[in-house]
């Protein structure tokens, strides 16, 4: 079968699975293969894929990843087989109808080359017939045909010894069996237990996974973090944990397919049965189970983290302001740096503000000079250590001019960039403080420009994310960072490199490339100036161009998200309306005198027209939603000024799979758990809180010793999101009459979950 003919094949079965049409994949499909990126198909390629979005290309991505390597792997096999002269007709159809990858490994498996066994071993010694008449399981004399295999010089020496090599042969033979396996597969899916005990000695020193001394549940129904919990505690050495079905119930499933008769061999094939499970089956398809479900936990645990880490990137930004930031401390005082409009470095001092009346005044002095001679217009304050206090201190100024707001900013990993690469690169003469006040400062103006330069695993947001598949963790976050970074835009004539490098077709080579122009030659005039960067050719310029805004630049599109090769049609339109491009992009009642079916092509469509007009109406808008100053309860800045009852405004530091963690400004943030969300049943906390959200709470339980705060959400209206919801993969719908498990149902649920993060 030639590659194209197999492509066909795949894409069809590919966009049956996705509920697309054939074509949207193949476009899509081809479209990857060429190099484009799924934001630059998305947003620029709409009637080529039939307007699918981004979610939907990254599923045509990364399933035709998966059936080519299943399609390579289905090839290997065959010629394999093959070339041991064992490949039967019946054999190929098997191979060649296979639908998943399991079933391709069941079927290769007794063909996989192995290293010595027992049943090997047996084979060696000539036994393999005396098995194979025992597996027929006709009436003979058992113990008179095992005695003619008695021979010292292969190590058989009795009619025992004989009949137990024979075994061994047949427990492999069961072991490798597909129609075994899978049903086995099946009884784990349905009964399987995930049981987890403490191990002896361990019970002080695992204190923290104390929930798990001693627990049983429904394997496919334990919930991602439980299972995450209980595998850490297993690596840890605190916990022991095994997966299995009741060992009665497999043996008997065994014994329906291979038992024919009741007779003395017959009793031989039932113990090779028993071996076969307790020794071979069930190790083997515990550590499959092992792998799938720890699979799944990491694909729940990861979408969590991207999920959270997408609502912290799309931040509403403060924008362009003269920022006076602080990074508090008590014994070290807190580091004040003041940045321009642009986020440059313009001042640093340190106050100490909690020392002394005196100091205290200093401090004040410092600030009101700072404020005066750099105009500042905002200050960002960061939430760790002495956070609260900073921010009492700066209110309590009664000259502090009204119109400059405070804000609270989540500092978490700003000690990560101020001791990176990046920041040593950008600030060489200054401290670790110092930078990590330029942090805070900077992610007021512009979060998602602050923290694409921070390794997404340090900004505080994931669930387990150190004990999740590392490379599939990378993956989904460098995505979730490429979706904001290009749905945003990015501003060529400012942005850091770290930022431009997740722009569509740049990367971090092509980043580096286009600052060294910049600094040499001074401001991008033009996109088309974008070709005479270094390496950087048409292909990337045409995956690059529209994400990039140049303020003020030759041409009045260049500023929007209108790609380049589009402004001709633009330029049409106010050629036809008889007024200049500035005029049309100025004039709202030109622009709705614009018939769109005018220009429609080709190549060029209405789903294309549409995008171009929205952005004729607000070019280079920001999408974000507007900034809202928020601020925390007056007089509650540590743990123990906090009573049940309470009802206080907080923010959304994070969301898990068991509930939200909640900043209220005492050091440490409060759990709503699941139950508490809302006043209805909650089966997914995302659905009801985003990460960054600002939301009311009340206090139910303080253990002030252990630092844990409970909170409640009941009784309160639901905030409004702070960013558009993404658009998700549906999660595949349990049987008709099939009661669903509070979305815990790992076996509806794992196969979209693959879509997404695979």
């Amino acid at each position: 079968m030639s590659s194209e003919v197999l492509d066909r094949l795949l894409i069809r079965k590919l966009a049956s699975q996705l509920g697309v049409q054939p074509g949207q994949v193949s476009a899509a499909v081809s479209l990857l293969d060429e190099g484009a990126t799924v934001p630059f198909i998305s947003r620029y390629r709409k009637e080529m894929t039939g307007s699918l979005d981004e979610v939907q290309i990254a599923a045509v991505r990364d399933g035709i990843e998966l059936l080519r390597s299943m399609e390579q792997r289905r090839t290997f096999i065959l010629e394999t087989i093959e070339g041991q002269g064992k490949l039967t007709d019946e054999l190929r159809t098997r191979i060649e109808a296979a639908e998943t990858m399991l079933q391709l490994e069941d079927l290769y498996l007794p063909y996989k080359p192995k290293r010595k066994t027992r049943a090997t071993v047996a084979r060696e010694k000539g036994l393999e017939p005396l098995a194979l008449m025992l597996l027929e399981q006709t009436n003979f004399d058992v113990d008179a045909e095992a005695a003619k295999y008695i021979d010292a010089s292969k190590e058989v020496n009795d009619a025992d010894e004989a009949l137990d090599g024979a075994r061994d042969i047949l427990a492999e033979m069961f072991s490798e069996d597909a129609t075994a396996r899978e049903a086995l597969r099946k009884l784990f899916r349905d009964e399987a237990l995930v049981r987890s005990r403490v191990v002896a000695g361990k019970e002080e020193a695992g204190e923290k996974f104390r929930d798990y001394f001693e627990w049983d549940e429904k394997l496919m129904q334990c919930p991602s973090h439980r299972m995450l919990a209980m595998r850490r505690g297993e690596n840890e050495g605190v916990l022991m944990l095994d997966m299995a079905p009741d060992a009665d119930h497999a043996i008997d499933l065994l014994e329906k397919q291979f038992v024919k008769a009741r007779n003395k061999a017959a009793e031989h094939v039932k113990a090779a049965i028993a071996g076969s499970y307790k020794r071979l089956l069930q190790p083997s398809l515990e550590t499959e189970f092992r792998q799938l479900t720890k699979e799944a936990a990491d694909i729940k645990a990861i979408e969590v983290f991207a999920q959270n880490l997408r609502e912290l990137l799309l931040a509403s930004p403060l924008g362009q302001k003269a920022i006076l930031a602080i990074d508090p401390g008590f014994r070290t005082g807190c580091k004040v740096v003041a940045l321009d409009r642009q986020g440059k470095l313009l001042d640093n001092d340190v106050i100490f503000p909690h020392q002394s009346t005196r100091e205290k005044q200093q401090a004040e002095d410092t600030l009101f000079r700072m404020l005066a001679k750099h105009h500042i217009e905002a200050i960002a304050i960061g939430n760790g250590t002495a956070g609260r206090e900073t921010e009492e201190f700066v209110r309590s100024i009664a000259e502090l001019p009204k119109e400059i707001v405070v804000v609270m900013v989540n500092e978490s990993g700003a000690s990560i960039y101020s001791a990176s690469d990046v920041a040593r690169e950008e600030f060489p003469t200054h401290d670790l403080t110092v930078r990590g006040a330029v942090s805070i400062g900077r992610r007021l103006a512009d979060p998602l420009a602050e923290l694409v330069k921070i390794d997404p695993k340090s900004i505080g947001v994931g669930q387990y994310q150190h004990d999740v598949d590392q490379p599939m963790l990378k993956k989904k976050l460098d995505e979730v960072v490429e979706s904001c970074v290009n749905g945003v835009g990015v501003e060529l004539n400012t942005a850091s490199k770290q930022l431009l490098a997740y722009v569509s077709g740049i990367g971090p080579a092509l980043a580096k490339n286009i600052v060294e122009h910049r600094n040499e030659n001074g401001p991008f005039r033009s996109r088309k100036d974008l070709l005479d960067v270094p390496r950087l050719g048409d292909k990337a310029f045409e995956q690059a161009a529209g994400f990039l805004r140049i303020r003020g630049g030759k041409h009045p599109l260049d500023s929007s998200a209108v790609h380049p090769e589009s402004y001709h049609i633009v330029e049409q339109m106010a050629k036809d309306l008889g007024c200049e491009l500035a005029d049309l992009l100025r004039d709202k009642e030109q622009r709705k005198k614009i018939e769109l079916k005018k220009y429609v092509t080709d190549t060029v469509g209405l789903p294309t027209l549409t995008d171009i007009l929205a952005e004729l109406d607000k070019p280079g808008r920001d999408p974000r939603k507007e900034f809202e100053v928020f601020k925390f309860e007056e007089g509650v800045s540590e743990i123990k000024h906090l009573r049940e009852g309470m009802r206080l405004p907080g923010i959304v530091t994070n969301v898990t799979n068991f509930g939200a963690f909640v900043d209220i400004g005492v050091h440490q943030d409060g759990l709503v758990h699941i139950s508490q969300l809302a006043d209805t049943f909650v089966d997914d906390p995302n659905r009801v809180v985003k990460a960054g959200q600002k939301v009311m709470v009340t206090v139910v339980e303080v253990d002030e010793k252990r630092k844990r705060i409970a909170l409640s959400m009941k009784g309160e209206k639901p905030a409004a999101k702070t960013t558009p919801a993404k658009p998700q993969v549906k999660p595949v719908q349990p049987a008709a009459g099939k009661k669903k498990d509070k979305g815990n149902d790992w076996q509806d649920q794992l196969e979209a979950l693959k879509n997404k993060l695979k």
